[in-house]
């Protein structure tokens, strides 16, 4: 079994099926953890669920935004600012409704995972406080470790911020550092490269080599389709 982790999806099916091709994925055999956002960005979120649920071996990570999608799957509520972000794009997605085994699939992924001594989490961490200690808007939202990471490396220091090997994280994309693919500051790999946005791309990185895949740019894909933006 060969062991990947891809970054947000944000609705980009066609980009997903690339980053599979591209990387020799076996999704009969080989682990895909997702670190989440599997919605809110290009209008295919329902494929996208629907690929990840055909994967017999998935590891899912809640994203801020399935946070969001999972609500209004279990409520029908759809807030302003939910909407604004791409929930209007997702919502749209589900032309032929929404199924049980969708709703499944979003109840029940993970806020973090621990494989091996690396750890897999959307937003962050506080180094400190042991995970058990932790809360869902820490995991999903918090970019202070990726801060401090980057800090670190624009000064020329690497240091050690955790206790684990490697810590990958999605949520804050490396496009805002004009850079398309994963950014490695500290043990910190940044692996949202920015496939929600124009002129960004989806990656999938084997986990024990480092070696990474990227589909092409995503915009480009959906040349024509309303996104994100």
């Amino acid at each position: 079994m060969n062991r990947f982790v891809i970054g947000d999806i944000h609705g980009a099916h066609r980009a997903l099926l690339q980053c599979f091709a591209r990387s020799g994925f076996n999704r009969e055999s080989d682990l895909l953890i997702c670190l989440g956002d599997l919605c809110d960005g290009w209008p295919e979120v329902d494929k996208v669920m629907d690929e990840l649920l055909d994967l017999p071996n998935l590891v899912l990570l809640l994203g801020n935004h399935d946070q969001w999608l999972l609500n209004y799957f279990l409520t029908g509520d759809a807030p302003g600012i939910w909407l604004l972000q791409g929930g209007d794009i997702t919502v749209g997605s589900f032309q032929k409704g929404i199924s049980q085994a969708q709703v499944t699939l979003l109840k029940q992924a993970k806020l973090y995972y621990l494989l091996d001594n690396f750890l897999f989490v959307h937003g962050g961490i506080k180094p400190d406080v042991p995970l058990l200690n932790q809360d869902a808007e820490t995991f999903l939202w918090d970019r202070s470790l990726v801060k401090r990471a980057l800090l670190l490396k624009d000064q020329g220091r690497e240091e050690k911020l955790t206790v684990y090997r490697k810590v990958f994280v999605g949520h804050t994309p490396t496009i805002n550092f004009d850079e398309t693919k994963p950014i490695n500051a500290c043990e910190i790999c940044m692996m949202d490269t920015g496939a929600g946005w124009p002129g960004g791309v989806l990656t999938i990185l084997d986990v024990d080599s480092g070696i990474f895949w990227s589909s092409d740019v995503v915009s480009d894909l959906y040349s024509g389709t309303k996104g994100r933006y």
